[in-house]
């Protein structure tokens, strides 16, 4: 490639489907903590990530719980709502009971590129890394178990702050740039609005260097044709430069192709 580039992959939704694991535990954990009052949908799930601020779903079912509660009456400040709590109850539905013996969601996830796709960036030049809001121990349960990389540059929640604060994105390119001049291109892959306001701040704290957003639609939103353009036109409006149905297409030609465009 003319241009050196770098691709930074998040995890949930771009690598791994969590529509049956994430998204499910946030919802039984909001039901549970409800006393069954209320279960989100997949549809007001996406409506609050949207706002960009909740790529924690920890974060994300406490906020849901409490929102529910607010519209009933009950202030924030009146709920004894405990954060580790609600963390812990989302685990055991996301990993299972036993935290050393993995049973939960998290075993059935599909997954949403093959390692040859990683091998084809490689021989291309491509260098690639991942930062994630995942827990490290769920981000390389499919790095490594699932997909059998074998020491994969990864920055994930216990790493850096959350998105969409751009530090762990810095991390994971300085791992891979290992000290080099920078020159690259930085394509950053996810599948949220938080995502993309990553990108957007990164730019921001450093418009030296050149940041691409690509946006990848997960698979739940992807049932209706409505809803599909829906959630690409939010990923456009929070600064995606392109929006893919799948991460493997973003090859080395599509990635040639959006480095030319801005050159």
């Amino acid at each position: 490639m003319t241009t050196k580039a770098i691709a930074i992959f998040d995890i949930d939704g771009v690598i791994r489907d969590v529509g049956g694991s994430y998204r499910r535990a946030l919802a039984d954990t909001v039901e549970y903590f409800t006393n069954k009052a209320y279960r989100p949908t997949s549809l007001e799930i996406d409506e609050l990530k949207s706002e960009g601020i909740w790529n924690n779903d920890w974060e994300a079912s406490q906020e849901l719980i409490s929102r529910y509660f607010a519209a009933q009456g009950t202030r924030r400040e009146q709920l004894q709502l405990d954060y580790n709590t609600i963390v812990a109850f989302f685990q055991s539905r996301y990993r299972g009971p036993d935290p050393d013996n993995w049973t939960g969601y998290i075993c059935d996830e599909p997954l949403l590129l093959q390692p040859s796709y990683l091998e084809q960036l490689t021989q291309a030049g491509i260098a690639w890394g991942f930062f994630s809001g995942a827990t490290r121990g769920s981000a390389n349960y499919v790095l490594k178990q699932r997909l059998g990389l074998q020491s994969p540059v990864l920055i994930a929640m216990e790493d850096a702050p959350g998105k969409p604060d751009p530090t762990g994105l810095f991390a994971t390119i300085n791992q891979l740039e290992d000290g080099l001049e920078e020159k690259s291109v930085i394509l950053y892959v996810g599948d949220t609005v938080a995502d993309m306001y990553t990108v957007s701040k990164a730019r921001e704290l450093k418009p030296h260097r050149t940041w691409i957003g690509v946006g990848i639609l997960p698979p739940h939103v992807q049932e209706t044709a409505a809803r599909r353009e829906a959630y690409a036109q939010t990923l456009v409006t929070a600064g995606a430069a392109v929006v893919l149905s799948n991460v493997e297409q973003l090859n080395p030609a599509q990635i040639q192709e959006l480095l030319q465009q801005l050159s």
